[in-house]
Formats: C-alpha cells, sequence, structure tokens
C-alpha cells in the first residue's frame, strides 16, 4: 500500500497573487457601480425634467433703448434777408460756398439811395444857409435892442420902441433855433438813407455754408411787410443735431447725456453715434400720438453726415454688464398645477441675497471711492456675505444648499429659517413690503460707517441706488431642482424685450429655468 499523497492547496490565479492588479479590479469595479448609480438618477432626472420647456440663466449684457426717427439739421442755421426793396445786381454766393462772417454775397441796385442821400446833402446845405441868415438877422436885432434899450433908459425913445426891438430880436433867436433844428432833422433824414444804401450790400453774418439761395441777378426784391429770404446759411456742420420725436411712453426714460446710435439710408452700413442734449417740454399731438421732441447732438467733423437726413437712432436708456439674464418666456411662465386643492402655493423669499450685494459692489465701483471708503465697503459687504452663510447653513442643517421650501410655521420668526421669508396664498405683496422695509433698515445699519464716509454726490447716488435695487420688482421663477421645479421670488432689473436681468434667489449661471410645459403624449 503506498503512502498516502498529502492534499496541496489550490494555487490562486496569477492576477490575484498579483496586488497592483488586484487594486485595479477592485477600483474599475467600483467605478463601474458609482457610474451605473449616477446615470440611473441622472435618466430619472432628465426624464422628469423631460416634460418641461426651460431656458438657461446665462450672463451677458442687456442694452435697454428706445427707438425713433428724426432729420439731421445744422445746429445753427440762419436765414440772410433784405431789410430793403430794389433790384438784385450781383450775386456773390452760390449753394454749398463756404462764406466768413462780413462777406459779400450779394449786391442790391443802390442807385435809389445815393440820389436820397444827394438830395439830402442839398437840403443841409440849404438849411445851414438859413442859418446864417438866421444868425445875421439875430445879430443885427441884438444890436438894434440894445440902442433903443439904452435910449429907453435915458428917456429919449418911446417905451413902445424898445418893446418892439426886444420882441424883434426874440423872433430872430427862434429862427436860428430853427436854423439848426431843421439841419439836425436833415442830417438824421440822410443818415437813414445812407444805412439803407448800406443795406444794399448783403453780406454773410456767420461763417458758414450757404444752404440754399433763393435769388438771382436782376430780381427784384420787395420788402414791404417782411423781409424776404435771400440765402439759408448753416454755421457749422463739423457739429449736428437730430430732432427725435419720441413717444409719451418712453419719455420719462430719456436723460440728458444718454449715449444714441443710429443710422442713416445714404449710409447704410455705417452706425454713427451721438448724445441726448436736451429734452424739450413742448408736446405734439398727430392722431392722439403725444410725442416730444429730444434733442441729439453728433459729431461730423468728418463731413460725412449731411442736412436733411432722415435717421433711424436708438436712444440706450439703460445699459446692464455682466448679469445673470433669462428669457422673457419663463417670468410668464405659470404652472398648470398650482398644488394640491386646499394647500397654498409656496415660494421662497430671500432677504438679502448675494446677487443683492454684488449689484451693490458695481454701484461701489462706480463712485469711485478712495482706499478708505472701499475699505470699508468691503468690510459690510464681509459682513453681510458671513450673516448670509451662517443662516444658510442654519436653514440646511443636512448640508443642503439651502433652497428648500418651508411651510406655513416651518420657520423661526417672522423670516423663516435662514432670513427666508415663505409666501404663501395671496399675501405675497404685503410680505413682500415687509421683506423691503427690513431689509433696507437692515443695510442702512450695516452700511452706515461706509455712507457717512461718502461725499453728497457718492451718497446720493448710493442712496439712489440702493432703493432701486430694493424696491425692484419680483417675480416667481421655477428652476429645476432634481428634475422638479422649485418656485423662487427674483428680481426683475432691464430689459432688451427678449431677456431679462434676474437676480437673487440663489440663481446662478447655468441654471435651468422652466419656460413651459411639453404635452403629454
Amino acid at each position: 500500500m503506498s503512502a498516502a499523497r498529502k492534499p496541496t492547496a489550490a494555487r490562486k490565479p496569477h492576477w490575484l497573487r498579483n496586488g497592483a492588479v488586484r487594486n485595479t479590479v477592485v477600483a474599475v469595479a467600483v467605478l463601474a457601480v458609482a457610474t451605473g448609480a449616477y446615470l440611473y438618477r441622472q435618466r430619472g432626472a432628465e426624464a422628469s425634467a423631460g416634460t418641461y420647456r426651460t431656458a438657461t440663466v446665462e450672463r451677458g449684457d442687456i442694452r435697454v433703448a428706445i427707438s425713433s426717427t428724426g432729420t439731421l439739421s445744422a445746429i445753427s442755421t440762419v436765414t440772410v434777408g433784405s431789410q430793403i426793396s430794389g433790384q438784385v445786381t450781383e450775386v456773390l454766393a452760390d449753394f454749398n460756398d463756404k462764406v466768413r462772417k462780413g462777406q459779400v454775397i450779394a449786391r442790391i441796385d443802390p442807385q435809389t439811395y445815393e440820389a436820397q442821400i444827394a438830395q439830402g446833402n442839398a437840403q443841409i446845405a440849404n438849411a445851414r444857409a438859413t442859418l446864417e441868415q438866421a444868425k445875421a438877422t439875430l445879430l443885427n436885432a441884438e444890436l438894434d435892442y440894445r440902442r433903443k434899450a439904452d435910449l429907453g433908459a435915458r428917456e429919449l425913445v418911446a417905451r413902445s420902441d424898445v418893446d418892439l426891438a426886444k420882441a424883434a430880436l426874440d423872433q430872430a433867436r427862434g429862427q436860428v433855433n430853427a436854423a439848426q433844428a431843421q439841419i439836425g432833422q436833415q442830417t438824421a433824414s440822410t443818415q437813414t438813407t445812407q444805412v439803407n444804401l448800406d443795406r444794399t450790400v448783403i453780406r454773410s453774418p456767420v461763417d458758414g455754408v450757404v444752404l440754399t439761395r433763393s435769388i438771382e441777378p436782376g430780381q427784384t426784391v420787395a420788402a414791404s411787410l417782411q423781409a424776404p429770404e435771400l440765402f439759408t446759411i448753416a454755421e457749422d456742420l463739423s457739429k449736428m443735431q437730430i430732432v427725435l420725436a419720441v413717444d409719451e411712453a418712453d419719455i420719462g426714460q430719456v436723460r440728458p447725456g444718454q449715449n444714441v446710435s443710429f443710422t442713416v439710408d445714404a449710409f447704410p452700413d455705417r452706425q454713427f453715434r451721438g448724445k441726448v442734449e436736451q429734452v424739450r417740454l413742448s408736446a405734439t399731438t398727430t392722431s392722439n400720438v403725444v410725442t416730444y421732441p429730444v434733442v441729439v447732438t453728433v459729431d461730423n467733423s468728418d463731413g460725412t453726415l449731411l442736412p436733411g437726413l432722415t435717421v433711424n437712432a436708438e436712444i440706450e436708456v439703460s445699459r446692464r454688464d455682466d448679469v445673470l439674464k433669462l428669457a422673457n418666456a419663463a417670468l410668464r411662465y405659470k404652472p398648470a398645477d398650482n398644488g394640491t386643492p386646499g394647500q397654498p402655493q409656496v415660494t421662497v423669499m430671500r432677504g438679502g441675497g448675494s446677487g443683492l450685494i454684488d449689484d451693490l459692489s458695481r454701484t461701489a465701483a462706480s463712485l469711485k471711492l478712495d482706499a478708505g471708503q472701499q475699505a470699508a465697503f468691503d468690510e459690510a459687504a464681509a459682513a453681510v456675505r458671513q450673516r448670509q452663510a451662517a443662516r444658510q447653513a442654519q436653514a440646511s442643517p443636512d448640508g443642503g444648499n439651502g433652497n428648500r421650501l418651508f411651510g406655513a410655521g416651518g420657520g423661526r420668526g417672522p423670516g423663516g429659517p435662514g432670513g427666508m421669508m415663505v409666501v404663501a396664498g395671496g399675501s405675497g405683496a404685503n410680505v413682500q413690503a415687509q421683506i423691503r422695509q427690513r431689509m433696507a433698515e437692515r443695510f442702512r445699519e450695516d452700511f452706515g460707517t461706509f455712507r457717512s464716509s461718502l461725499d453728497d454726490a457718492q451718497r446720493q447716488q448710493w442712496d439712489a441706488a440702493l432703493a432701486a435695487l430694493l424696491n425692484a420688482k419680483r417675480a416667481t421663477i421655477y428652476r429645476i431642482v432634481d428634475g422638479k421645479p422649485q418656485p423662487l421670488m427674483a428680481r426683475i432689473g432691464a430689459s432688451d424685450g427678449t431677456t431679462t436681468e434676474v437676480s437673487g434667489g440663489g440663481l446662478k449661471q447655468g441654471d435651468l429655468i422652466v419656460t413651459g410645459e411639453r404635452a403629454r403624449e
């Protein structure tokens, strides 16, 4: 009997005996299981979200503009007329000619006025001769009166003779005065004629360009009731203006200094720019449509633009750079099923979200702060962000994102957990007013030190920006979270008609927002 053989242990495969290979296989298995679980959840979320049409929250610029039409014209246009009547003998300026101030541009026949001046000079000479005769008569009367007055004092002549001599003296003086007055009258008349003679030479009153010419040599102008128009001269075509007709619904947004872009049909491939110079109060009503004239100044130093061109302009009334924006359809969406009957619709409103701090940071950047002011703002903003982070952590003890909905009575205090307010049923308007009031008080407290460091102009701009942010319109939008729409309250800003600025509510770039529901098959 042969000796029993000692059993031997089964040999392990080669890849199990290699530790590095074994660890790699285990890691691949774990990764496969995790990937499968993620894909399963992702398919479930996509299946749920597939019932909704969505838009993505994007970051970009929003430009709000008002469209209007108008006509280009020179800033100052002078109409040159004639103050006298007569026949035009010369026309020395034509269309498009550049003229200088005082330059002769036309002449009217001066012969009539030259003859009147010659006649006036003759009348002056006659009046002066009359004056000399009156002076001689006056001298004789003075001598006669002195003699008779002396004789009368000695009672050698009658008293009546002395009186007659005195009357003759006074009469001679009156004739001298009358002759002097006649000279003055004739001189003035001649001067008037000389002025009219000078007006026979038409001169340019300004430096500019001749736009229109309404006379020809040989034509007779008659200046009876009003001055006939001879030329129209644009004073300076390097600077032009547009008078836009802006609708009454939009005029409240237009302010001097706003940028204007416009095009003209003559140069369709070019875009020109200008600035709002004046918003005039003289409203015009046409077919029950009220419009206001808005004056826009344009730099035309290259001489491209011409007077009279029709302009299609856009007034940039607002511009927001690098902001979150969303398709307008998301703001109009209302869910078909607002929840189980008997239960109110619940919406989360956040008090002083990070979006508001970001907006205030942009406002502070526009104030041109010095180092001390910037430090005060940064300190206040950091304190607010820290408080918000603490509230969000308190509202989400499970480590979530703090976006849970809280039912009635679910919060701690009027603000709800984490500084969030719960809006239920029809009380949203009152709740929003309360939130704005509390937020305004809190921000005045948080930024009190920073505000006190600003000068008057900066403080006024800061207060206006803060008030605009706190009083901004709000709307309920629905964000896809874990495949389901979650309502949240967002601040609504500027809109260009297609997209609208949104902020608050924890919104961030890339979020999916519901714009509608797909038809169920």
